[in-house]
């Protein structure tokens, strides 16, 4: 290698082994096949003693181009090689916690490899965000996104991340309504009771969500502009530390995920008022939609997929998706969600990027109309 390195450095140095027809554009880009290690060594030769014309400079590039991309295909087809991490940015016993848990489960078994679940709660999902924008893109650490990922972009301008230039969307995972409850000790038993209390007490009110930026948050600051009522919102750091105080009494309501208070709601440690989706939710038929309740036209859901930081090559991307959407299509594993109170998706890589680009637009139009702002 040292050898090949010199003798092309000699030739690329002697600019009077470079033939005219050679721009000094063309003889720059030459400079881009000393880091290739796959140029044919009689190709290296020739090069230092006849110099370099454009039809030897596209073979040498082609040589690299080539290389690379057989590189992506032989790491596709031995991923993965070591334990795999999935970053959840919010705390344990959410939702997004419990969805990366039970694939990550399933995809470790299929790899063979450990999936190592890291909580990174903190800065409304930012800390640990960012911290896969800066990760190598090379699969072993993926990031597990929900709306507050395409949230990030209207709410907070200023964040550390591009989330459409800084990652590359691989599969969404599923998808679920959340459910609008209350501590047993508030005067409410349905959502127009709970509009009226707010009414009689504007300001009086506090209403809980897992973070800043949730859709616990702006699916409350819809339901806000639509009823027309004041509540103060109180973000927590997940939608764990969040049910916890609810069910303490040191809070009196919020919208979070139904896997996520199902448990206390069925024991009456929690009373749901509604759930958020337009159509009620399988698992609780009982408990009617907010938009039939009380606001027509209240719609949001909950859902759930991975990124991978940029650069990261497609053929791994399309790898990784395939093997969560034989995991989603798994009769196990719908049945899983469905206990979860979600339902599993799986989708190419374009649609979800699709996918999160109609949800950027969306919440954005809800930021700006509904005046929200970070707290």
């Amino acid at each position: 290698m040292v050898e090949r390195t010199a003798t092309l450095k000699e030739a690329l140095a002697n600019t009077s082994t470079v033939r005219p027809e050679v721009s000094k554009g063309e003889h720059f880009l030459s400079a881009s096949i000393l880091s290739c290690p796959s140029i044919p060594q009689d190709l290296l030769l020739y090069i230092s003693t006849n110099g370099i014309n454009q039809s030897f400079l596209k073979i040498a590039l082609a040589s690299c181009a080539l290389a690379a991309m057989s590189g992506h295909d032989a790491h596709a087809q031995t991923f993965p090689a070591r334990p795999v991490r999935f970053i959840v940015p919010f705390a344990t016993g959410g939702a997004s916690d419990i969805v990366a848990r039970a694939v990550g489960q399933k995809l470790g078994e299929m790899w063979g490899q450990t999936v190592v679940i890291d909580n990174r709660a903190g800065g409304s999902g930012m800390i640990g965000t960012e911290l896969v924008a800066r990760a190598a893109p090379d699969g072993y650490v993926l990031l597990v996104v929900e709306p507050t990922f395409a949230i990030t972009p209207s709410l907070f301008p200023k964040a550390p991340f591009d989330v459409q230039k800084d990652f590359v969307p691989i599969v969404q995972i599923g998808q679920a309504p959340q459910v609008l409850v209350v501590h047993p000790s508030v005067p409410a038993k349905t959502v127009k009771e709970l509009i009226a209390l707010a009414k009689a007490k504007p300001g009086q009110l506090n209403f809980a969500s897992p973070g800043t930026g949730t859709t616990g948050h702006l699916g409350f600051e819809m339901f806000k502009m639509m009823a027309k009522v004041d509540m103060v919102h109180i973000p927590y750091k997940g939608a764990g530390p969040a049910v916890a105080d609810l069910l303490g009494g040191q809070i009196g309501v919020a919208v979070v995920s139904v896997s996520s208070a199902q448990t206390n709601i069925k024991a009456g440690r929690l009373r749901a008022l509604g759930v958020t989706s337009e159509k009620r939710f399988s698992g609780m038929l009982d408990i009617p939609t907010i938009a039939e309740a009380a606001l027509p036209g209240f719609d949001t859901l909950q859902w759930w997929g991975l990124v991978a930081p940029r650069a990261t090559p497609a053929e791994l991307v399309n790898r990784i998706a395939a093997d969560a959407g034989r995991i989603a299509a798994s009769a196990e594993m719908q049945e899983r969600m469905l206990s979860l109170g979600a339902e599993p998706v799986a989708s190419s890589p374009e649609r979800f990027a699709a996918f999160i680009r109609d949800e950027i637009d969306k919440w954005g139009k809800l930021v700006r109309a509904s005046g929200a702002r970070a707290d």
